[in-house]
């Protein structure tokens, strides 16, 4: 029996326009900065006509790519709510899989945009066997007073009060083929803009570490401290950090080499510190671990790893043998890959946009002991 587990950032899959843009310029997008708009209302059409002609191309590929990992359950992260996600697997999800996902789970959580993550699962495995649903918990309302996490590096942007998870942790119980499978879907907080000399990741890491020690928390105040080795859990979803990175050095007309670099910290060293989860993407090999591209310019790009599936111990043995897979025939042109990694990348995939996702599916095909 085998289950393919799956987590993909589709980025902003939303059913509303946002004007702001109109007079806040950080919010405008590029293409409107290219012509003179006076108008509220003119600038309003404008971008809905912008949004609605990018959006089919886009979707299209973001379930070019779902297809592609063919999980039997899918942990998504930016979802604006349950019609969004109705809408998006009827109208293009099902067209390119061929079938549909029956369960679906989204709980609103913290993010000040609306963007939720979310769960999809089959009625059953590939190999036919039940997929039933226990218990389903969001931890959205969780408080850094609640589970004593507050510090001195959160107090200068927190308060003891404020909630922990800028998005949710969202825990299923589940039951696959009737063995029992605890499923824990995130999305950390995102790394922001440069503060009192701190990088965005640097300035922003006591946030994510904060969530990364709840997510533990969790999950050892559900089967107990010192206990969860021997039981059956995956974390998943995007978690907006890395302890590795591939520098990409050089530019598009002279040639690239490729530079792997160990951070000295991240806020998943809480999951990796001690074994109390792996990341199984780290059995790829060091330059074919990267979910993500990101560049400013070419003295500022890399590879790194912002999507995730953590195994517990126990889970991870059973499967020792086996690599996870990354989708990347979704990313657009500009992105730059390794020798040897380059893939056909999907129709109509821009230099920049249209794209699946700036981000990869990661998929893990899982025996459950």
């Amino acid at each position: 029996m085998s289950l393919r587990l799956a987590t993909f950032n589709v980025e902003n899959l939303l059913t509303r326009f946002d004007f702001t843009g109109f007079r806040n310029q950080l919010r405008q997008d590029r293409v409107i900065k290219l012509f003179e708009v006076n108008s509220e209302g003119v600038y309003q059409q404008l971008e809905q006509a912008r949004v609605i002609a990018a959006t089919d191309d886009t979707r299209q590929m973001t379930a070019l790519a779902i297809a592609d990992a063919d999980a039997d359950i899918l942990c998504l992260q930016e979802i604006d709510n349950m019609a969004a996600l109705q809408a998006f697997e009827y109208g293009y999800l099902f067209r390119m899989v061929g079938n549909g996902y029956r369960q679906k789970f989204l709980v609103e959580g913290n993010d000040s945009r609306g963007i939720d993550v979310a769960v999809l699962m089959r009625e059953e495995t590939r190999d036919g066997q039940k997929i039933e649903l226990r218990d389903i918990r969001s931890h959205a309302m969780a408080t850094y007073r609640e589970f004593d996490l507050f510090d001195e590096e959160l107090a200068l942007t927190n308060r003891i009060d404020d909630k922990i998870f800028k998005r949710d942790c969202l825990e299923l119980d589940l039951l696959i083929g009737g063995r029992p499978f605890s499923l824990y879907v995130v999305h950390f907080k995102s790394m922001g803009s440069a503060r009192d000399g701190l990088d965005g990741r640097q300035s922003t890491l006591p946030l994510r570490r904060a969530e990364a020690r709840a997510v533990r928390r969790i999950i050892e105040d559900r089967f107990g401290a010192g206990h969860t080795a021997s039981k059956s859990f995956a974390i998943s979803g995007d978690m907006n950090d890395y302890q590795e990175r591939v520098d990409v050095v050089g530019r598009r007309g002279t040639g690239y080499h490729f530079e792997h670099q160990v951070e000295t910290e991240s806020a998943l060293d809480v999951f990796s510190h001690d074994s109390f989860a792996e990341n199984v993407v780290r059995r790829r090999p060091p330059l074919d671990r990267w979910t993500l591209y990101h560049a400013r310019g070419p003295q500022e790009q890399h590879l790194c790893q912002l999507d995730y599936i953590w195994l517990s111990p126990a889970l991870a043995a059973h499967n020792a043998g086996r690599l996870p897979e990354i989708i990347r025939s979704g990313q657009p042109y500009r992105t730059i890959f390794p020798p040897g990694q380059e893939v056909e990348r999907y129709p109509r995939t821009g230099w920049d946009r249209p794209k699946a996702s700036d981000h990869c599916p990661v998929v893990m095909t899982l025996d459950l002991p």
